[in-house]
């Protein structure tokens, strides 16, 4: 933990039914640190598994997508049940939260409505320390990078960081590492372990898990425009806009659309970017598509995976029937992961993208035990 931060060991979070303004701003400036030191921490609630788990709440310093410092808030859940120091530890990069602020992942663990709640209490039940990130951006003033995938690699890695030099924790520096997530979760996963190499060398990464992965941004949002996955495709012009500052994405909307955007920005989460924005077409809010431009177009192909091999064993993972993250640019990774030479074992679940949230648990949650028992890792290369 850097000089001058400030670890509220003895502080709970405020138990109130929003997020606190106070622990989710950034410092300003941010204090000189390493990325993964601990700016600020604090125990928490975390509602649902608040009897089996220890929790805590930290922001920490992390990477943005242009390699800049920035602070990110995550949580940190250690079983009550097990040896922390023994402890292997899995980042779970969750699924699309939406952008404002209410919809944080950590406040989502606090008062127990984490939809991939099911997923979080098989691993601490397993016996894995797990660490959380919120991704870049939920603050008060909400700017979250949605999809972009240095940012969310960078994060998903530092949360891990944070998780073992966090006071009271215990856990091990040297611990066994898995990036897991589905949908912008497993983007975030894989975007990690590409990383890694490079960024982290020093953790002990021995799998990575990626579900319903979003690896082709162009291939991803095509079909969303004018379907029921409009929501998702606006949030991802967003978290783009937020990430990288020349995209502008002000210029390019209505009146209408700046309304709508800004709306968006304020009060939805998963369930209103999938209901309420259900059916609508970027023409409806922009006076011409963002997404065609020169430079909007060169950072959606910075955020392609499959560019940079994955050093260890992966878990991939698609619905056939996926309706919001298109299945055939998730089979093209998997081949691009192939050539490169990385043992991949690839699976299919003949359902919806959502169903998959819960079906692809079962076989993550096996091919991380084989992984952290040191098991040989099969591949359908």
């Amino acid at each position: 933990m850097p000089a001058g931060a400030g670890f509220a060991g003895g502080q709970p979070d405020s138990g109130s039914g929003e997020p606190d303004p106070e622990f989710y701003e950034p410092p300003n400036p941010l204090p000189a640190a390493a990325p993964g030191d601990i700016l600020r921490a604090r125990t928490s609630e975390a509602g649902a598994v608040r009897h089996t788990a220890r929790a805590w709440q930290v922001m920490y310093r992390s990477t943005d997508a242009l390699g800049r410092p920035n602070a990110v808030v995550g949580t940190v859940l250690v079983p009550r049940s097990v040896d922390p120091a023994t402890a292997p530890i899995v980042a779970f990069a969750v699924g699309t939260q939406g952008p404002a602020f209410r919809c944080a992942p950590s406040e989502m663990l606090r008062i127990g409505a984490l939809y991939e709640q099911p997923a979080v209490n098989d691993l601490l039940n397993a016996g894995y320390a797990v660490a959380v990130t919120d991704y870049e951006g939920y603050r008060p003033d909400p700017r979250t990078t949605y999809v972009t995938g240095r940012s969310e690699g960078h994060a998903v890695i530092d949360v891990v960081r944070a998780a073992q030099r966090l006071p009271g924790a215990g856990l091990s520096a040297t611990a066994p590492v898995v990036f897991r997530g589905y949908s912008q979760g497993g983007g975030a996963a894989l975007w990690a372990g590409q990383l890694h190499p490079a960024y982290a060398p020093e953790l002990d990464l021995v799998g990575v898990v990626g579900g319903g992965v979003p690896a082709d941004l162009v291939q991803v949002a095509l079909p969303l425009d004018g379907r029921k996955g409009f929501g998702l495709l606006a949030y991802s012009l967003i978290g783009l806009d937020n990430a990288y500052p020349e995209l502008d994405l002000e210029d390019y909307l209505t009146e209408a659309g700046r309304t709508a955007f800004d709306r968006m920005r304020r009060e939805a989460c998963t369930l209103e970017l999938l209901v309420d924005y259900r059916g609508h077409r970027l023409a409806d809010y922009t006076t011409s598509s963002p997404v065609l431009t020169p430079p909007w177009l060169a950072r959606v192909r910075e955020n392609q995976l499959g560019g940079e091999p994955i050093r260890v064993p992966v878990h991939q993972y698609h619905a056939t029937g996926d309706d919001l993250v298109d299945f055939a640019q998730a089979r093209a990774l998997r081949d691009a992961y192939c050539r490169l030479g990385v043992p991949v074992d690839w699976r299919t679940y003949d359902v919806d993208h959502i169903t998959a949230v819960h079906r692809g648990n079962a076989a993550a949650l096996a091919f991380t035990a084989d992984r952290v028992a040191g098991r040989p890792a099969t591949s359908d290369c």
